[in-house]
């Protein structure tokens, strides 16, 4: 298989989780199914229902109004191996901006809750935070798939089919933890393969890639790996702000710190810069992170 070939075979997981169909079923909400995408841990991934629940909201909106923010909660873990079916109550409509609650189930039974907020194009004031300085670029550092190909089989297998291609700027915390022990790092990526030109697509694929990685300063602050054996660590809340429009497909800084954790709860935030500086998007997540007594 030619390096084409194979970059538009791993993008299919990502077109086909975005590929939502409509349900001839209605109540007051519309409903939307949609598939998952397979998983080695058998848990969905926590942005595959975050960008489905955009795409979801956004069938039931006016022509050229697009999200700006999004909050969500993680209810309970979903079933990589099963579909899902997303309702959209569609909240508030607006001379420029729009509201709608969208809720995943699986069995009947919600598994994630959302609440985003779209609007049109309008002026207005601008400015942004600049990009940090003195970072690689992505073509000075590790591939992902490179990294793990001495790491437990399972852990590399699922870099090599993501659709997503990713490098730590500082060494990952896959196996172990290198370098200073402190609650911030910064991760090059962006798909693996050409998405079509639709801004709409790059919005909702944006959410799939903000749940990467954005637990890490966390695990990275304590000295905790991914491999650490019992480490627990589930997401609890998502929350998202679109700014400016980008390509998904192109190199993106996401640039992650932790200003807090306690009581068994990490929060971490992160801006998402285009290559030449444009701030994307910002990202904020709390997870649930259990880590045995003397693993660190």
């Amino acid at each position: 298989m030619d390096h084409a070939s194979a970059e538009a075979d791993s993008l299919t997981p990502l077109r086909a989780v975005l590929d939502l169909s409509g349900s001839q079923a209605r109540t007051t909400e519309d409903i939307f199914t949609g598939e998952s995408q397979p998983m080695p841990t058998g848990r969905i991934y926590g942005g595959q229902v975050l960008a489905q629940s955009i795409v979801a909201a956004s069938r039931t909106l006016p022509e050229g109004r697009a999200p700006h923010s999004m909050h969500g909660y993680f209810l309970r873990p979903g079933d990589a191996s099963r579909g899902l079916t997303f309702s959209v109550d569609r909240i508030h409509d607006g001379r420029s901006f729009s509201t709608r609650r969208t809720q995943a189930f699986q069995d009947g039974v919600p598994i994630f809750s959302m609440i985003a907020s779209f609007q049109d194009e309008d002026p207005g004031l601008e400015h942004q935070g600049a990009m940090p300085e003195g970072i690689p670029g992505p073509d000075g550092v590790r591939d992902s798939t490179d990294v793990l190909r001495d790491a437990p089989s399972s852990a590399w297998r699922l870099m090599r089919n993501s659709p997503v291609d990713v490098r730590h700027v500082t060494s990952p915390v896959y196996v172990s933890v290198e370098g200073d022990r402190v609650p911030a790092q910064a991760v090059w990526l962006r798909v693996r393969g050409r998405l079509p030109d639709d801004p709409a697509i790059h919005r909702a694929a944006l959410a799939y890639l903000s749940d990467l990685t954005i637990q890490e300063p966390v695990l990275r602050a304590h000295g905790v790996a991914w491999a650490t054996p019992g480490l627990k660590v589930a997401s609890l809340d998502h929350a998202m702000w679109w700014h400016r429009a980008g390509r998904v497909d192109e190199w993106m800084l996401y640039v992650q710190e932790s200003p807090s954790a306690r009581g068994g709860r990490g929060l971490s935030t992160g801006r998402i810069f285009s290559r030449d500086g444009v701030l994307l998007a910002s990202v904020a997540q709390e997870i649930t992170v259990r880590v045995p007594a003397g693993a660190v």
